[in-house]
């Protein structure tokens, strides 16, 4: 049986680590080196690194701090935020990234997901979703350009039961700021068939709240598609974690401020989890 994997988060705002609730109220949570170098030592089995303001400010993703931090670690390690080309991608790789997110980029240019998998490999390329619960019809339209498979058509969509649903999953990006009209499942779905590897799946309605992880949501989106999903959003206890491994089916859970802030250490959540019978890599 495959381990489940436990992955830390490290949300990067002008070169610190920070933590908000719903994508908003950031809070400062250290030197993304230092973070990252405890992370590895407390046996974490990835570490996902995000820039979660370089698309909305329309720059780069900051390749110095990606290059410290690949020099202090040996751990898998995963960056995202402002990567807009293939050549983009190529500077992460070669900063040290072992694997490549891709979020706002592969909504506008889904094309750059197959162009990344070509290149470096479809095990070295995340797409990262970030979906919000909405009413079947929403009030604000689609920003231009997106595709047209969403907000006309939300009354279509169907719950993970097959039933008329009242709310769905929309996608947004740039940091959550801006709704896309995707739907959730539908998406994902593509982004498989475009070449990733790997989803790492937000809720933006349970980030920071330390309340849980969407269980339904996590489901349905790893029933739905065949590679690795990665929960996010949401992560205050142990429980939490140990229901979206089980009852949400993910491949892995992404967890932020309960690592951070040292509630419930990487060792500990880990404990926990091999005790209620989830394979986990222990380290003694």
């Amino acid at each position: 049986m495959l381990t489940k994997r436990i992955i830390p988060c490290l949300d990067v705002n002008l070169g610190r680590v920070v933590k908000g609730v719903n994508f908003l109220q950031l809070r400062d949570a250290g030197d993304p080196v230092e973070v990252a170098r405890r992370y590895e030592a407390d046996g974490a089995d990835e570490l996902v690194f995000l820039d979660i303001t370089a698309s909305h400010e329309g720059r780069d993703i900051m390749i110095d701090v990606v290059r410290r931090v690949s020099e202090e670690i040996f751990m898998p390690f995963t960056v995202g935020g402002g990567i807009r080309s293939l050549d983009d991608a190529r500077r992460l790789i070669q900063a040290g990234a072992e694997k490549i997110s891709l979020n706002s980029s592969a909504v506008r240019t889904p094309e750059l997901i197959t162009e990344c998998a070509l290149k470096f490999g479809s095990q070295a390329v995340v797409v990262n979703i970030d979906p919000r619960r909405v009413s079947r019809t929403p009030a604000i339209a689609p920003e231009p350009g997106f595709p047209r498979q969403g907000r006309e058509k939300a009354d279509r969509f169907l719950s993970a039961s097959g039933q008329a649903a009242d709310v769905w999953w929309e996608v947004h990006i740039n940091g959550g700021r801006v709704p896309t009209g995707l739907e959730a499942v539908a998406w994902a779905r593509r982004v498989e068939e475009l070449g990733a590897g790997e989803i790492v799946l937000t809720s933006m309605d349970a980030d920071g709240t330390k309340a849980g992880y969407d269980l339904e949501m996590t489901r349905a989106v790893a029933e739905a598609v065949r590679i690795p999903v990665v929960a996010s959003g949401g992560a205050g206890h142990p429980e939490h974690l140990y229901q979206v491994l089980t009852e949400g089916k993910a491949d892995a859970a992404l967890a932020a401020s309960i690592f951070h802030y040292q509630e419930h250490p990487v060792p500990s959540v880990k404990k926990y989890l091999a005790e209620r019978g989830v394979p986990v890599r222990l380290i003694f």
